[in-house]
């Protein structure tokens, strides 16, 4: 019963379908990972500490409505579980394990303490470069491709006179909506905010010399021709632990927590 049920559940985590859309390497996968999980979690369920721990038929009911909500109907949740072996009530009381499971790691967790802002700060000081906002801009661009010599020409023309008018972000996205051919128009033309490394090079080598609401001179590129606004110079470098601080504590706690749970699993393995 177990042994079907993660399979079920591993192909959703692991490839986002169901066992029989699944490719016969992704069979073997699930397969293997589902075998090496079933002996683990036998092992916790075995603990002395799996005696304590109770699900609460609220999470029992959340956690199998969510699986419900990935079949487009009953009927086709019923098909896949009875393709891996299982009824309702297995189900229900497969997931209930799996709850179980989980709370028993969460309760393992819950031994380590959060961590200080200290060594959070401690942290930070050790690993710099974990910290380096690098300089991106916030762009939009108009692109207009072409065949020809004679269609070059005239795309040439159209964005020189388009940005020599256009002064606001406003105006650019909707000249961006009515004469740019990038999937882009139709929100203005806008990149999104963009570092370096993410255009072509020809873009990126005029886009981080722009002044903030600076319209490029037409550029080429392998698609086309464009022009580029940069609508805002965001501020590279450090940034401060007062930024940072309380999801760096809660990343150095998770990973704390998780590190403890990986030992004590061990420990269940090798007893």
């Amino acid at each position: 019963m177990q042994r079907g049920y993660l399979e079920l559940k591993l192909s959703w985590e692991l490839f986002q379908k169901p066992p029989e859309a699944l490719s016969e390497a992704e069979h073997l996968r699930v397969a293997e990972v589902a075998t090496r999980q079933n002996a683990i979690e036998q092992r916790i369920l075995s603990s002395c500490e799996a005696a304590s721990v109770v699900v609460p038929p609220d999470t029992l009911s959340t956690r199998l409505f969510e699986i419900r909500q990935r079949y487009q109907s009953e009927r086709e949740l019923a098909d896949e579980l009875e393709r891996v072996g299982l009824d309702e009530e297995q189900l229900a009381a497969a997931v209930e394990r799996d709850l179980s499971v989980e709370a028993l790691l969460d309760k393992v967790a819950a031994r380590v303490d959060r961590v200080s802002a200290v060594d959070a700060e401690i942290y930070y000081h050790l690993h710099p470069k974990a910290f380096h906002r690098p300089e991106t801009r916030r762009l939009r661009h108009i692109l207009i491709t072409f065949d020809t010599a004679g269609e070059r020409i005239e795309a040439a023309a159209k964005l020189e006179a388009l940005r020599t008018t256009l002064k606001k972000a406003k105006e650019f996205g909707e000249a961006a909506l009515r004469h740019s051919q990038c999937p882009t128009a139709t929100q203005g033309g806008q990149l999104g905010v963009v570092r370096r490394k993410q255009l072509y090079p020809e873009l990126e080598e005029v886009a981080f010399l722009l002044s903030e609401s600076e319209i490029s001179a037409v550029i080429e590129s392998p698609i086309g021709l464009h022009i580029i606004r940069c609508d805002e110079v965001l501020p590279c470098g450090t940034l401060p632990f007062t930024a940072v601080r309380e999801k760096l504590i809660e990343r150095l706690t998770d990973d704390r927590r998780r590190e403890v749970q990986r030992r004590w699993i061990k420990d269940l393995v090798a007893a």
